[in-house]
């Protein structure tokens, strides 16, 4: 779902599981945009089968992967993530209030209306015999405060998994967090073996310190979405859970003949919902991908306005979720997308920020779409797009400062998490500029560049003077950083 742009330009055929496992990079993506020059040779979007994942350069053409950014920009040793979570926790106010905000439920809201458009295709789904009808069920108010045991240990993340990071994810203590995605209620949902929930989807809003810029927020919404399976064992091969087995790299279980099934069926499946929801004539490719709670995975990537774009990350749901789950003769598939990254691209809405306004000219704009909320229906958004009601001029301003001694006492998202508590969404991003060793006494010195613009209102220089004031009033006592 989200490192396939960092793997694209390399010269080596290498095998992307291993090398993304042993990075520690990897993480799964269902949010927002980020455009990144790629070059890849993408899988079949016809095949069924699935060998050791392996990534080129040898395509001509140009290629741009829409990810999240999941992982750290600053290079980390692996270390036991679970020994560090802060006791008191790290969850500032101006994220504790976006808590129950619900877009995604909200009448009119263009998050709630991709929502219903996804809703809508799931509804009931044919199967390939003509004859089975599959119903998804859905669910949109599960509680966003989680266990580490549910966003992690059930989905196989081990303990050194930069997710875990604090630097990452937001914890109320050391047991509890804000959900980093929907994946966190798989586990309640299939240990429930309730009937209804062969099939579901699970939509809600989720946490994850990052940076700032028009297409990344620390709040974003994603959908979840599972399908389970009753096989027969195939006759070749018959599948029996092994918890020494790797199954990230077996190639004897990736095409056992159940598994390609699943895949096909997870394909086929991905690819009529993203052509109901963008539109029919649409070119689709996968690209082979790693995830702890997957094996095999892909990423689904569509050729839009001339380019390719990430859209979603999918895969084999591992045996040992299914096992843990008292589903061991069970196979299934799960896909995660990000709302805001639909709807960005669907709606042109050009600014994330946009989706928390409660300026009416933004909401206006969507009203009607849904003619029936309160039914699932299919929703005609071929006519709406966002129309800017206004470009408020921008005003920069330069922070520089030098870093403490001790490296790991400074991260780039401490930063962010100061400014955005501060200026709230006043700031339209933050670039780093320029970096500076001093010669003698070894001592690294970072400039930010701090860009202002209202999506309301005017903003005066005398008013952004003040705003820096103030930070820089409280920076280095809040980052341990010392202003130049």
């Amino acid at each position: 779902m989200i490192l396939s742009s960092i793997f694209k330009s390399s010269t080596t055929t290498t095998t992307t599981s291993s090398l993304i496992r042993s990075s520690n990079l990897i993480y799964r993506s269902l949010s927002t945009l980020n455009l990144v020059n790629s070059q890849s040779q993408p899988s079949s979007s016809s095949s069924s089968s699935f060998t050791p994942s392996t990534l080129s350069s040898s395509s001509s053409s140009s290629s741009f992967s829409i990810y999240r950014r999941l992982y750290s920009s600053t290079p980390t040793p692996i270390i036991d993530y679970t020994k560090i979570i802060p006791k008191e926790g790290n969850i500032p106010t101006s994220i504790l209030e976006k808590r129950g905000r619900s877009l995604h439920n909200r009448i009119d809201h263009p998050l709630s209306v991709i929502k219903k458009k996804i809703h809508y295709h799931f509804k009931e789904i044919v199967e390939a015999d003509g004859k089975t009808i599959t119903r998804f069920n859905f669910y949109d108010n599960f509680d966003s405060k989680v266990t580490s045991k549910q966003n992690f240990d059930d989905l196989l993340f081990p303990n050194d998994h930069i997710g875990r990071s604090p630097n990452d994810t937001y914890y109320f203590d050391e047991n509890t967090l804000l959900r980093t995605h929907t994946s966190a209620h798989q586990m309640e949902l299939l240990l429930k073996k309730n009937p209804k929930d062969t099939a579901f989807l699970v939509t809600g809003d989720v946490y994850r310190r990052d940076t700032i810029d028009s297409v990344h927020y620390p709040v974003f919404h994603q959908m979840e979405g599972v399908q389970t399976f009753t096989l027969p064992n195939s006759s070749e091969t018959p599948f029996k859970f092994n918890p020494n087995n790797d199954y990230y790299n077996d190639g004897q279980y990736a095409m056992d003949s159940n598994i390609q099934f699943v895949e096909k069926h997870l394909k086929s499946t991905l690819e009529s919902m993203i052509r109901s929801v963008i539109g029919t004539n649409l070119e689709v490719r996968w690209i082979d991908a790693y995830f702890p709670f997957t094996a095999p995975s892909w990423e689904m990537e569509i050729l839009f306005q001339g380019r390719w774009l990430e859209v979603l990350g999918c895969g084999v749901v591992h045996p040992g979720i299914l096992n843990a789950a008292g589903r061991s003769d069970e196979y299934a598939w799960a896909f995660g997308i990000g709302l805001e990254r639909l709807a960005m691209i669907l709606f042109d809405i050009p600014d994330i920020r946009l989706f928390w306004t409660e300026d009416d000219r933004f909401h206006r704009q969507f009203k009607g779409v849904d003619k029936k909320p309160e039914e699932i229906t299919n929703i005609d958004i071929s006519k709406t797009r966002f129309q800017p009601y206004s470009k408020f001029p921008s005003c920069f301003k330069d922070i520089t400062f030098w870093l403490p001694q001790q490296k790991d006492l400074f991260h780039e998202n401490h930063l962010y998490e100061f400014l955005r508590g501060e200026a709230g969404d006043l700031i339209e991003d933050v670039q780093l500029i320029d970096t500076f060793v001093h010669p003698k006494t070894g001592l690294t010195s970072q400039c930010y560049r701090i860009n202002y613009r209202s999506m309301e209102r005017n903003l005066t220089n005398e008013e952004i003077d003040l705003q820096m004031s103030n930070i820089r009033s409280k920076i280095e006592n809040k980052l341990n950083i010392k202003l130049r």
